[in-house]
């Protein structure tokens, strides 16, 4: 029978590393209280080696040995998998999945009867245990199941519930971000270069302003509107540049782009699992 502290992953991709590295760093399991499954021993062997953490090929071993089943795969790869333990799975499991664009629906249609589900979307600054996960639980899942997944993704991030009608909008911005996020750092960078300085410390500068006017958001919960204006002065060189980038339409480029990314996502979550 299922342990009901143990945890398993389905997938032993980069995402259930840095879960279950997570889990490993903030003490909320141990090593043998985890197992992780994958098909490509390739993946099973980078999970092992980066987390000390058993490995199988067998997603049926993994769905007897935790009653928290975490299913870390490609969408396209639900359906297959679902149906797969489907025959395993029963009240004592709560499902959480991170499988973007895969409707709680969409999961339940292809499990028992009542089964306790939580769908959520983290992002890859998880894998530095600064991910922003938001996770929705699903009809049959209880208070303590919304407290397990907020523990759970709260050891790789900030973790969030959401109504699962926000969801489409969450992968637009936090799941999709970073990429918008490295390519302004990748251009700040470039315009450091263009200026006179080295690539290397051009990137460092652009990465540790990033980090910290993000961290000043945080910190001082003040609109970025108002810290912008801070550090605009009167007739210097921060608002000549803001200029540009207001000419230029990088405030609509970064909403069009969450829009995009988020009208992508609901496209996605309309299709089969």
């Amino acid at each position: 029978m299922a342990d009901e502290s143990n945890v398993g992953f389905l997938g032993a991709g980069r995402m259930a590393q840095a879960l279950a590295g997570g889990l490993l760093k903030a003490g909320l399991r141990r090593a043998d209280q985890i197992l992780a499954s994958d098909p490509l021993e390739a993946a099973r062997s980078a999970f092992a080696a980066a987390t000390r953490i058993k490995t199988t090929p067998d997603n049926i071993e993994v769905a007897g040995f935790a009653r928290t089943l975490i299913l870390c795969v490609k969408p396209s790869q639900v359906s297959g998998l679902l149906s797969q333990i489907a025959p395993s799975v029963d009240a004592s499991h709560l499902i959480l999945s991170i499988a973007a664009g895969v409707t709680l629906d969409q999961l339940a249609s292809r499990l028992p009867p009542r089964t306790r589900l939580v769908r959520a979307m983290p992002n890859t600054p998880a894998m530095v245990g600064e991910g922003a996960i938001a996770f929705s639980p699903g009809p049959n899942a209880t208070a303590t199941d919304a407290d397990l997944a907020r523990g759970l993704f709260g050891a790789i991030g900030w973790a969030v519930p959401v109504p699962e009608a926000m969801m489409d909008a969450v992968t637009g911005l936090s799941g999709s971000g970073p990429a918008f996020v490295f390519l302004m750092a990748e251009a700040l960078s470039d315009g450091g270069v263009a200026s006179g300085l080295p690539r290397d410390l051009a990137t460092r500068l652009a990465a540790q302003t990033l980090a910290g006017a993000a961290r000043m958001i945080l910190s001082t919960g003040q609109h970025p509107g108002a810290l912008k204006d801070m550090v605009a002065s009167p007739g210097g060189t921060t608002i000549e540049g803001l200029q540009v980038l207001e000419q230029a339409g990088l405030r609509g480029a970064l909403i069009g782009a969450v829009r995009a990314a988020a009208d992508k996502s609901r496209r996605l979550s309309a299709g089969p699992a």
